[in-house]
């Protein structure tokens, strides 16, 4: 549904509901998309787009935040589909969207054959000529709406994140966390960092959470999923877990269990977290909930330890 900003929030349809967001954002009779999910997620992309009643031809831009897959998936086929947009990346992942050869290796990699074919198949390639590099700072102009891209990098090297003046607010990808609504409470919304592979790094993600709180915003809206506001108490939050989950991957480097024993301690982490936020049976949902991605943050904090050893 469209709030009285002109934004409108699309479930992509990405494993689950309420897992991964894009955002239509109009302005002046035209549009912009932020982020868009996987190759899989382009129709159903593509039907909220009609629903919404922006004609197709309307789309101006088409905003990465980076280049993992559930971001950035579908950028080819809906290229092809939205005949006068223009796809916005970072100068690291532009070439992976020209050649998405390694992107679609890694994921492989990292999901197995069988699951990439269940949520990623139907990747295509962009066309050079309709891509944009967004250096940090590159304004996209929206009919009159500037969207300023920022250079936020921790979670990914090739990450920006979409300052958007008119409402005060971050359009943030995976820089401020995963706030899944299913942990809200009374007590506002519940978050938590995402270390997935392959470039996560504690410094510049706390860096970049400082950016990000920097500009005073009164809301920020995440992929996974939607939009938060109390910017201050849960940058603080990410902070504080930045810094646990570091620790407990370090003490967990050098044994035979190393995977299991950060699983484990993540999951530890994050149920306390829940169970002090006021949420009810906080194992089983965090289980439930957060399980696969207590298995991919896992493997990023691995992936960074032993690139720290090096």
């Amino acid at each position: 549904m469209r709030d009285r900003n002109g934004i409108t929030i699309i479930d992509t349809g990405y494993v689950r509901p309420g897992l991964c967001a894009a955002y239509l954002v109009e302005s002046g009779g035209r549009a912009a998309l932020i982020d868009c999910g996987t190759a899989t997620c382009a129709q159903t992309v593509l039907d909220a787009i009609d629903a919404a009643g922006v004609d197709r031809a309307a789309v101006d831009w088409l905003m990465v935040t980076h280049v993992h897959l559930d971001h950035a998936g579908a950028a080819g086929p809906l290229i092809r589909a939205l005949p006068n947009a223009q796809l916005v990346v970072h100068p690291r992942g532009a070439p992976h969207m020209i050649d998405p050869t390694r992107l679609i290796a890694g994921a492989k990699a990292v999901y197995g054959e069988a699951m990439f074919e269940r949520d990623h198949a139907g990747m295509r390639p962009v066309p050079e000529a309709r891509v944009v590099v967004a250096e940090d700072g590159h304004v996209v102009e929206l009919a009159g709406r500037p969207l300023l891209c920022i250079d936020t990098p921790g979670h990914a090297l090739h990450h920006y994140s979409v300052w958007d003046a008119d409402t005060h607010s971050w359009f943030a990808g995976d820089t401020f966390g995963l706030s899944y609504r299913e942990f809200d409470t009374a007590m506002g919304p519940f978050v938590v960092p995402t270390t997935s592979p392959v470039q996560f790094d504690p410094a510049q993600m706390h860096a970049s959470i400082d950016t990000l709180l920097a500009r005073a915003p009164e809301s920020i809206r995440v992929a996974h999923y939607g939009e938060v506001d109390d910017c201050v108490r849960l940058g603080a939050d990410l902070h504080e877990q930045i810094d646990a989950m570091v620790t407990l991957a370090r003490a967990a480097q050098g044994a035979p269990d190393r995977h299991a024993r950060i699983v484990d301690g993540l999951t530890r982490l994050y149920t306390a977290r829940a169970h002090d936020h006021g949420v009810e049976d906080a194992p089983a949902r965090v289980a439930e909930v957060l399980g696969g991605d207590i298995e991919i943050n896992a493997m990023g904090l691995e992936v960074w330890l032993d690139r720290a050893a090096r």
